[in-house]
Order: structure tokens, then C-alpha cells, then sequence
């Protein structure tokens, strides 16, 4: 049963790494990120962080591995939402 919690544990994480991936792909298509809150997507990006620093040194490396994925991708739409917000 562990295991089992371990696995869905991980799928999680890239479950929710990918939910960030339409948003990006949106404000690529339309070339504007009008409607995205950046304080909003730094703050993701600074919990996702955290998470990446607790699992270092936990040494739990799904726990830090899945918020690395979640925090590039949250990222990009951070770093895309910046670019367009200041173009």
C-alpha cells in the first residue's frame, strides 16, 4: 500500500506540473497575458520552491523532484506573463 501512495504521490506532482502548460501555451498563441496575476505565479513559484529546498533536505526526491517540474513550468508562465505584461 505504500507503495501505492508513493506512486499517486508522484503522478501528482506531474499532473499538476502539466496543468500549467495550456496557460503557457495561451499566452504564447494570443501574445498577451492581459487576464494573469503575477503575484499570483510568484507565489507559486516561491512555494514551489520551498518544496524543492524541504525535499534537499529531507532527502525525499519525489518531493523535490515534483515541485522542480511544477516550478519550471509555473515558471514559465511567470516568465512568459512578465515578458508580455511588459512588451
Amino acid at each position: 500500500m505504500r507503495e501505492l501512495v508513493t506512486l499517486f504521490f508522484g503522478l501528482g506532482f506531474i499532473f499538476n506540473a502539466s496543468l500549467f502548460i495550456p496557460q503557457a501555451l495561451r499566452i504564447l498563441k494570443k501574445k498577451s497575458a492581459r487576464d494573469i496575476s503575477l503575484i499570483t505565479f510568484a507565489g507559486f513559484n516561491m512555494i514551489q520552491f520551498n518544496g524543492i529546498l524541504y525535499g534537499y533536505y529531507q532527502k525525499d526526491l519525489i518531493l523535490m523532484y515534483g515541485n522542480l517540474i511544477s516550478f519550471i513550468t509555473c515558471g514559465s508562465i511567470t516568465v512568459l506573463a512578465t515578458y508580455y505584461k511588459n512588451r
